[in-house]
C-alpha cells in the first residue's frame, strides 16, 4: 500500500501544468526562453495569465500528494507524516522528471510548496518571503529558489520540529538544489538571466 501510494503521487506529479496547458496552445515551453517546463519560463514565454494557472496546478499536486494520497485508506507500518513526506517527494521528482513527457520537466519548488502547505504552512510564509526578498534585490529566481528550499529546513525545525519533516525538507532542498546546476553555475559565471522587471534597484530609475 505505501509503495502504491507513492508511485500515485509520482504519476500525479507528472502532470506538468506548463505541459498539459502548453499542449491546448500548441506550445512546448521547452522550447523557449530558459527550456524549463516550470512557472518562471512559463511566465516569460507565456504571459502571467498562463504562468498563474501553471503555479496553481503544479502546487495543487503537491497539495494533493501530501494532503490526500498519503492519508487514503492508513499508513501502514509507517507514520502518517513520513508517508506523506514520502509522497510528497515522489511528487517533486514526477514533476521534475515526468514519465508522460520524456522525463523533462520543472525543478519541483511550486510542487514543493504545494507540499509544505499541507505539512507545515507557516514554514512556506518564510520560505516565500526569503524567495520574494531575493527576487526583489538580485533579480535571480533561481537563486531565490534554492534559498527558499534551502532555508525551508531550518523554518521547518524551528516552527514544527519533527523529525520526519525536516529530513523530508532536507531531501526535497537537496533535489531542488541538484535541479537548478546549471543556474549555480551559470551565477558563478555571472551568466545567469536576471528578472530586471522585479529588481527594486530599477524601481528608482
Amino acid at each position: 500500500m505505501v509503495l502504491a501510494k507513492v508511485i500515485a503521487a509520482y504519476l500525479v506529479g507528472s502532470i506538468s501544468g506548463s505541459l498539459v496547458l502548453g499542449k491546448l496552445r500548441h506550445v512546448d515551453i521547452r522550447q523557449s526562453g530558459s527550456g524549463n517546463a516550470g512557472g518562471t519560463n512559463a511566465l516569460r514565454s507565456q504571459g502571467v495569465a498562463f504562468a498563474l494557472a501553471v503555479v496553481v496546478i503544479d502546487i495543487g499536486k503537491g497539495a494533493l500528494a501530501a494532503g490526500l494520497i498519503a492519508p487514503a485508506w492508513g499508513h501502514g507500518p509507517v507514520s502518517m507524516l513520513t508517508l506523506q513526506g514520502a509522497c510528497g517527494l515522489a511528487a517533486i521528482v514526477g514533476h521534475m522528471y515526468p514519465v508522460y513527457f520524456g522525463f523533462r520537466g520543472g525543478k519541483g519548488v511550486a510542487t514543493f510548496a504545494g507540499v509544505m502547505l499541507v505539512l507545515a504552512p507557516l514554514a512556506v510564509a518564510g520560505a516565500i518571503a526569503i524567495l520574494l526578498l531575493t527576487v526583489v534585490v538580485t533579480g535571480y529566481v533561481g537563486l531565490g529558489s534554492i534559498l527558499a528550499a534551502v532555508s525551508s529546513v531550518a523554518l521547518v525545525w524551528l516552527i514544527k520540529p519533527a523529525t520526519e519533516l525536516v529530513v523530508f525538507c532536507a531531501l526535497a532542498a537537496a533535489v531542488i538544489v541538484y535541479a537548478h546546476r546549471v543556474n549555480i553555475t551559470r551565477l558563478r559565471d555571472g551568466t545567469e538571466h536576471r528578472f530586471e522587471r522585479v529588481r527594486v534597484v530599477n524601481w528608482f530609475k
